[in-house]
């Protein structure tokens, strides 16, 4: 069974254009409400959102949508999504939702479910929704039909819960920290955590407007995180995307920390500690080289999947691994939640200041990054690049060229109509020589 609507994360889209209109949204609802009722007992959904100003709108629709087919909905207004995770299995509801197309603009949007036990549905469960969406829909009776109640405190159960991840022993008395919020789910609750365990917060990123998310902030913009560092001389800076469910550090002299060098980190010290499952870690195939060769060094795997959080998971389930995540500061840590949790990762980073008395600086230099440049190609919607004779030729000279001592990835990105091309080598002057001749023929392959 294959999926046509669902992306890598979801169902995502430009908000009024095919597949993010209030149309679609309440279709896709009662299809999902159809999949997840299937007896005649109470069933209830839970749906929260990040900041864009559509998400009022799809959040209608969706309760439209899912009331249509007899479930209630528990509307829990802007959270991060690690949050609806949570409280998606804490509540006992049957299905999750979350509005948030994460770290693109705010134009965008999307749709994201999640199952009863917290985790993302899998590919065999969206396609499933896909045909039923496709068919016809069987509605709720008159007096079947569901309610909407809006829940006032979703934020705060997800603070309590996030601060039980820190180690008991140590608190956060003394730490200067910047936390950026992307004018996101997380303006709120980030800044609260921080504060309620000692730490003297800085916060940026916190006015959202329902149409400044990810602006030049954010994971994807740390360099307003970074001057703030800078500028009030910070001991770290936290930078989280829309929905939070990411982060990446800025050290104490204001340098970008990616998620390979926190994975290291956290992968590094559980296994020190006895406490990481199977002795690995699981890491997509765009995390860097120098991760790969640091933790061999220490005896430690690394598994390799797609990209996308979801795959990330779906691997750590099937070989009962706790660490895993992306370089783009996704990082999952199912002893704690059931995806990719950027306040929780950022405790996890802060316990281990804590504890070692290190700077952040000192403490992220984990391993020595293989030079890595990434090209994002954009490409007409309706074009397929990379079945581009000229593309593969392309594709097949660079890694002749790379052999052994680099490495290349070209993949269609799974949320925007972009072609990434990833290359690592020693050898920047080859490296750049093979990646702008692919970029060349993906430019002229649309």
């Amino acid at each position: 069974m294959t999926r046509s609507l669902f992306g890598t994360d979801g169902v995502r889209g430009r908000t009024n254009s095919y597949p993010m209109t209030a149309e679609v949204a309440m279709r896709l609802a009662a299809a999902a409400g159809r999949y997840f009722r299937r007896d005649q007992q109470e069933h209830r959904v839970v749906i929260g959102k990040d900041t864009r100003l559509s998400g009022y709108m799809i959040e209608n629709a969706l309760t439209a949508g899912f009331t249509s087919t007899g479930m209630n909905v528990f509307l829990l207004g802007p959270v991060p999504t690690p949050g609806v995770g949570f409280l998606t299995r804490s509540m006992r509801a049957d299905v999750g939702v979350m509005i948030s197309a994460s770290h693109n603009p705010a134009e965008d949007n999307g749709i994201k479910f999640f199952g009863p036990d917290g985790f993302k549905l899998s590919d065999e469960a969206e396609a499933e929704i896909e045909r039923i969406m496709d068919g016809d829909i069987t509605l709720s009776q008159p007096q079947n039909i569901g309610r909407a109640k809006r829940i006032d405190d979703s934020g705060s159960r997800y603070v309590e819960y996030v601060k039980t991840t820190f180690p008991r022993q140590f608190r956060l008395d003394g730490l200067r920290i910047v936390v950026d919020c992307a004018n996101g789910a997380a303006y709120r609750v980030a800044p609260a955590i921080l504060w309620e365990m000692g730490a003297d917060v800085i916060p940026v990123g916190t006015a959202p407007n329902g149409l400044n998310i990810n602006e030049e902030c954010g994971s994807t913009h740390p360099e307003m995180a970074a001057a703030k560092v800078r500028e009030t001389r910070a001991d770290i800076g936290l930078c989280l995307d829309g929905d939070a469910d990411r982060l990446i550090v800025i050290d104490e002299q204001g340098n970008k920390v990616d998620g390979d060098q926190i994975m290291g980190l956290i992968a590094t010290r559980w296994a020190q500690d006895g406490r990481l499952d199977g002795q690995a870690l699981v890491a997509t195939v765009m995390s860097n080289l120098g991760l790969e060769r640091h933790l061999d060094r220490q005896g430690i795997g690394l598994e390799r999947t797609k990209v996308g959080d979801r795959y990330v998971v779906e691997r750590m389930r099937e070989g009962q691994f706790n660490l895993g995540g992306e370089q783009s500061g996704h990082i999952v840590m199912t002893d704690y939640a059931t995806t990719g949790d950027g306040l929780i990762a950022a405790l996890q980073v802060l316990a281990a200041m804590v504890e070692t008395e290190r700077k952040a600086s000192d403490l992220l230099s984990v391993f020595t990054p293989i030079p890595q440049v990434l090209h994002n190609v954009r490409f007409d919607a309706n074009a397929e690049p990379l079945s581009s004779d000229q593309v593969q030729q392309a594709i097949a000279d660079g890694e002749r060229e790379l052999g052994a001592s680099g490495r290349l990835l070209v993949r269609k990105s799974g949320t925007e109509p972009l072609i990434r091309v990833m290359g690592e080598a020693e050898d920047q002057v080859i490296l750049m020589k093979v990646l702008d001749n692919i970029r060349t023929a993906v430019e002229q392959a649309r």
